[in-house]
Parts: C-alpha cells; structure tokens; sequence
C-alpha cells in the first residue's frame, strides 16, 4: 500500500547505455587515465577552511534536544522560494536517527532547526529511524542550483533506514523513498524497502547491511548510487530504476570498490553524482591510511568509474582540529554570485561530530 501516492504514467526502460562498438561486435569502455583524472579533479582541490561548524554538535533543536552527533549534510533549495537554502541532516539519541532541515539566507548562518523526518512505524523496516537526502533535483549539473523537482505534484527523495531501535545503525539497514508537499517534511511512500539485503539481486558485498542513497535521473532512467557493507567493509554499488518505485541491481556491481593499500581500502561510501561538462564526478568518502577522507571518482557513462587515487581533502586539515579524526559525507553547491563552492561534510574532531565547510575561495 502507498502511503503518500505516486502515478507515473510511462515505465521507463533501465537497460544499459551502449558503449563504443570497435567494428568486430566487441564493446570497450574507454579507459580515464591519470592525466585526465588529474585535470578533472583539479577544480576540487585546494578548499579554504570555515573556522567554526555550521551546525555544531551540542545544537539544540526544540523537542528533540537527546539529538546530537549531526552528519549527513545535504543542501537543497525550494521552488518559489528565492534566496533560501535549506539543510537537511541527521541526529542521533542513542535510540537511532532522526532527520532535520534548517535554513539560511548566506550558506553560513543556518536557523529553525525542525524534524523532517522521524522514526518509522514500529514493525516497519524504518523504526529505527530515516536519513533522508537523496533528491530528486531539476538538474544533477555540478553547478546548477540544488532546486527540488516534484513529480506527479510531490517531491521526492530515497532514504537510509535501520528496522530496530536502541543502538547506532541497528543492522541490517535498508533504503525507501519518501515523499512530500513542501520540501521540508516527508513520509514514506511504500511499507517495503526499495533495497534490501533479502533481495534476490543482493550481492555478497552488501549481503550485511545496506546504507545511504544518491539518485539521480537522467535520460528517463532512475540511477541510486548507495553504500553497503559486508563485514567491516564498505564499498558504492548502483541500482536502477524506471518508477522510483521498484528497482534492479547493476550487473557488475560494486561500482566503487575498496582499494588495498589505498585511502579508501576499507571504506568507498557516500556516493555524490553530479554532472560535469562531459563527464559525471562523484564525491564520496574513503577509509583508509588512518582516517576518513573525501574522495572523488570519474565517468562517461554512470556505470563505468575511475577513482583518482589521491583525496580531494585528507582528514586533520582544518587547523582549528574540526576533522582531526573524519572528514566525509559532503553536500555541494555552487554560488554564482562568488563564483563559490561550498562543500559542506560530516567532521569529527575536537568539537565533536557536527557539520563543518570548507569553500574553493576564501570568504
């Protein structure tokens, strides 16, 4: 049964794009090398650091005030509402996750904390509550305002979700997909997970646990990009799907997978897709040589990626020791008044686990 309905008309096919044909019925998939990896990347490099969290650690937020541990940015805005951005986010009491919004007029100054979306019903796959973030956006373009699309008269984002209460991401976690009216509350669109590791799809890399979504949508395809686990491993696989509703697993997933010896040899997670002239850049976080760093992969097509070896930013770069122990789950949005990136991301450090900024020009 729906919970809050969702009528698209046309079932949109998910096969796969074809690749280059070499003429003898063989199919390759051009290859990212360094140089180009380098020259991609170099637009995201070399970020200016914001002294203080924007959301610190000890915010209270009215009525929910056990919430702390803030993580999971992400940074949207609203049709018709000019010159305001929101933030959704999440919070942790010790019984499970709790998703806010708040909102600002700067990208600095952010005010009204408020619930966006909270625990599941219980028995429902979501009782241990929803982080929510994964849009649906008028445009996936790098530097395109981060604007709400409704469909069907509602907007849209996927979730991250946990069946059980009393504990940190009580396993197995799973994915839904939310809906609503204003862009600032949701509620559950299916009583049945999107993804979950009892599917018959599910690989054995994610066979443990399975994270936070990233949609995107292009060419009348639905494409989530998500984390999962297997043991103490985490790695980005994708799904795909014509009605947002009901989905397959990609052929050749992980997408992402760790890389031994690497920054990310024990974490590839919290996939970011965004558009990029010619290509697609995603920014996630990888775990590896001592810390958590935010990392950034490359493709041509949405299925094939390269990862550049090197992160974009190390953990324990802030020199205030905001992410002295992580630096990870980003949200980023362009500025075009200041020709500005700002690149908001989960740091835990010595002011605990909030939300800290970093921008591609000194404010």
């Amino acid at each position: 049964m729906l919970i809050c309905s969702l009528l698209i008309n046309a079932q949109r096919s998910y096969s796969s794009d074809k690749k280059k044909n070499t003429g003898t019925g063989e199919v390759t998939i051009e290859k990212i090398d360094q140089a180009t990896l380098d020259t991609w990347s170099a637009p995201y490099r070399g970020w200016h650091y914001y002294s203080d969290p924007v959301i610190p650690s000890d915010l209270k937020i009215p009525g929910y005030e056990k919430f702390h541990n803030f993580d999971v940015p992400t940074v949207y805005q609203i049709p018709g509402q000019k010159g305001k951005w929101f933030m959704s986010f999440i919070g942790f009491n010790g019984q499970g996750y709790n998703s806010f919004v708040v909102e600002s007029t700067n990208l600095l100054n952010w005010s009204n904390p408020q619930l966006a979306m909270g625990f599941g019903k219980e028995g429902q796959f979501d009782f241990g509550g929803c982080v929510i973030g994964a849009y649906l956006y008028e445009s996936y373009n790098i530097k395109a305002p981060r604007l709400l699309k409704k469909l069907d008269g509602k907007y849209i984002t996927l979730y991250g979700c946990y069946p059980k209460q009393g504990g940190y991401e009580m396993r197995p976690g799973y994915e839904g997909v939310a809906c609503g009216n204003d862009g600032m509350t949701w509620k559950s669109m299916k009583n049945t997970p999107i993804l979950a590791v009892q599917d018959p799809d599910c690989g054995v890399w994610e066979k443990d646990c399975i994270y936070q979504p990233w949609l995107v949508e292009y060419k009348g395809k639905f494409y989530d990009f998500y984390n999962a686990a297997n043991g103490g491993k985490e790695q980005t696989g994708l799904a795909l799907s014509g009605d947002l509703l009901n989905w397959k697993r990609y052929s050749d997933n992980p997408v992402i997978p760790i890389r031994p010896g690497g920054y990310d040899e024990d974490f590839a997670s919290d996939p970011k897709v965004f558009r990029d002239g010619d290509h697609w850049t995603m920014f996630y976080f990888g775990v590896g040589k001592g810390g958590a760093h935010i990392m950034v992969a490359f493709s041509r097509d949405l299925e094939h990626w390269t990862s550049h070896p090197e992160p974009l930013y190390k953990a324990g770069g802030h020199p205030g020791g905001l992410d002295k122990t992580y630096a990870h789950k980003i949200s980023l949005v362009y500025q075009k008044s200041n020709d500005t990136f700002y690149l908001y991301y989960c740091a835990v450090g010595n002011k605990g686990r909030c939300i800290g900024l970093l921008t591609s020009r000194e404010l």
